[in-house]
Parts: C-alpha cells; structure tokens; sequence
C-alpha cells in the first residue's frame, strides 16, 4: 500500500543538505518556480523549498506557496525519482492561486523526472 505521508526525512533541513543540490544539478525552470535536483544515496526523493521575501513580500503568501508545494510532493513523490530537490521562487510567484500553482508543480515535477531518468 502506497503512503502519502510526508516525514521528517523527506525534508533537508541544513545548509549541508542544501548545498551538494546547488553545486551540479538537474534543473525544470518556468518563469516563477525553478527546480534544481541531484541524485542522492537516500531511497526515496527528498526537498527543500526556498521562497525570499525579496520575491513573495508577504509571509502569508510564501507560507501559501510552500504548503501547495509540499502537498504536491507529497502526492507526487512515488513517480520521482531518489533525489534531493530545492524548490525555488521567483518573482511573480505569488500571483498564481493555488490551482495555476499546482498546476504548474505537478509540470515541473514530470520534466523533473524525465530529465533525472535520462542522465
């Protein structure tokens, strides 16, 4: 039976989980949302979301933003492949509602994955 949960170890939490996705990643970009990810020695995929205030100003907003996309990994994350993905905003972000907003994640999700397949 498939779990949807989404657990502590399916987050990266520290600057050291962050930083090997930074240095050689696989990225799926749109305008308002990039997706960076690298392969990892876990089982299953992980993420990191990174919304800045710079872009998104009001905190109810961001918190919007990284509740759609933790709730479409969540239900994604049996098609990915194990890897560690930062998730991060962009100008124009907050503009979209929750459905362009997931819309636009389960996108990226799919180029995600057909890229981290082929390399």
């Amino acid at each position: 039976m498939v779990q949807y949960a989404f657990s502590r170890e399916q987050r990266l939490l520290t600057p050291g989980d962050f930083k090997p996705v930074f240095a050689n990643p696989v990225r799926a970009a749109s305008p308002q949302l990039t997706l960076l990810a690298t392969p990892t020695g876990h089982s299953h995929p992980r993420i990191g979301l990174t919304i800045a205030k710079k872009h998104v100003k009001k905190a109810c907003q961001r918190n919007r933003i990284k509740r759609v996309v933790r709730d479409s990994f969540r239900l994604h994350q049996h098609e990915l492949p194990a890897v560690d993905i930062v998730v991060i905003g962009k100008k124009g972000l907050d503009e979209l509602d929750n459905a362009a907003l997931h819309k636009l994640v389960e996108k990226l999700w799919r180029k995600l994955s057909r890229r981290c397949n082929a390399s």
